[in-house]
């Protein structure tokens, strides 16, 4: 088996952000004391279990910057021992209100080599409106806090159609997140999730139109500053795009571990519950119920996924998984969409990033 990734989820946070619907919640140093001890023993419960290395780490939330240096060097350094992580990419997510100088120090001791903040909008009265803690010049001090430690490898977040945003704004971030020495960024349009508190507001947000304008500038200007596309929401400079979430995205082996974190390994795809106590208590993940569509490992999982990437669904890829070509008919179907959404050649099957705004419908049409 080859190296798998590895994901340690941190499902803590000072307060929620208004738009969040991830499993997070606020948590005293006991509680993050007794946690931390809990994903040590299942990081060794799993060694014993898989006798796999990995080759990443990352460490998602939540906000896992929350743990602390002396937390975080104790779990970088345990996966490492159990998991070998030679030459590893280990990400950490932080957020960028906090103060982060120990942090970022004690995480680089351990091995860690990239951080991944959620910057969200390059200005404070966009930022104050999202309901985020931090300021454009806490942004700063925390992206120099990652270079102060020798991280060399950092991605910001950004986030489109917000109420209010131009396409101006949407060049501005981006901007701004060229100028904080970000190597990767991401940007993602935002969704009112149901049971979220601005779920309850009242907003004049963007329509499709507006908001596909949006992310085509996004595009355009992380082109311009040297970032190519490699997925429909991330961008990095040449050689930085994200080894762990690449791993996700090929359908390659993945190891969660934590309360609410998924795993996809030995074919099946398993998730543990999103409950941090019985998490504590010793909960093991459950096998997840396969998509009659795309069941774990099938052709057609694998090539949503494959989708989801610039590159797309290749021959070359999907002879070297399944020992044969990309379906005639896939081929035939994409072939028959607008080649403004899709191209079908020699080589495979790709959206373009307008076709990237309309996924959903060109998956169902192709698959």
């Amino acid at each position: 088996m080859k190296p798998i990734g590895l994901y340690l989820h941190i499902p803590f946070c000072v307060s929620k952000c208004p738009y969040c619907d991830f499993y997070s919640f606020a948590a005293d140093e006991q509680t993050m004391d007794t946690y931390t001890e809990a994903l040590i023993r299942e990081l060794q419960n799993w060694r014993e279990r898989l006798c796999v290395t990995a080759d990443t780490l990352y460490l998602g939330g939540g906000t896992p910057s929350l743990l602390g240096g002396r937390r975080l060097y104790r779990l970088v350094t345990a996966a490492r021992e159990l998991f070998g992580l030679d030459n590893a990419e280990i990400t950490l997510e932080a957020n960028p209100a906090e103060r982060l100088e120990e942090t970022f120090a004690a995480f680089a001791a351990a091995g860690g080599n990239r951080v991944s903040m959620g910057l969200q909008a390059g200005d404070d009265r966009a930022l104050a409106a999202l309901g985020r803690r931090h300021t454009v010049s806490q942004a700063e001090a925390a992206c120099e806090a990652v270079r102060k430690a020798g991280i060399r490898r950092l991605s910001l977040d950004l986030m489109l159609a917000l109420e209010g945003q131009s396409d101006r704004d949407v060049r501005h971030s981006v901007s701004v997140i060229d100028g904080l020495g970000a190597t990767h960024g991401s940007a993602y349009l935002l969704k009112i999730e149901e049971g979220t508190p601005f779920a309850s507001r009242s907003f004049h947000l963007p329509d499709d139109d507006e908001a596909a304008e949006r992310y085509l500038t996004a595009v355009d200007a992380f082109a311009e500053r040297g970032f190519a596309q490699y997925e429909i929401s991330n961008f990095a400079r040449e050689g930085e795009q994200s080894r762990h979430n690449l791993k996700y995205w090929n359908a390659d082996p993945t190891l969660g571990i934590g309360a609410a974190a998924h795993s996809y390994v030995g074919g099946k795809r398993l998730a543990y519950p999103r409950d941090a106590a019985a998490f504590i208590r010793g909960n093991t993940p459950a096998e997840e119920t396969d998509s009659t569509e795309a069941p774990a490992g099938s052709e057609t999982e694998y090539a949503m996924l494959r989708l989801r990437l610039c590159e797309g669904l290749t021959e070359r890829g999907f002879a070297d998984r399944f020992g044969r070509a990309i379906p005639a008919k896939w081929r035939q179907r994409a072939a028959g969409l607008p080649a403004a959404y899709v191209t079908a050649d020699e080589d495979g099957i790709r959206l373009t990033p307008q076709g990237f705004l309309v996924s959903n419908a060109i998956l169902s049409r192709i698959l």
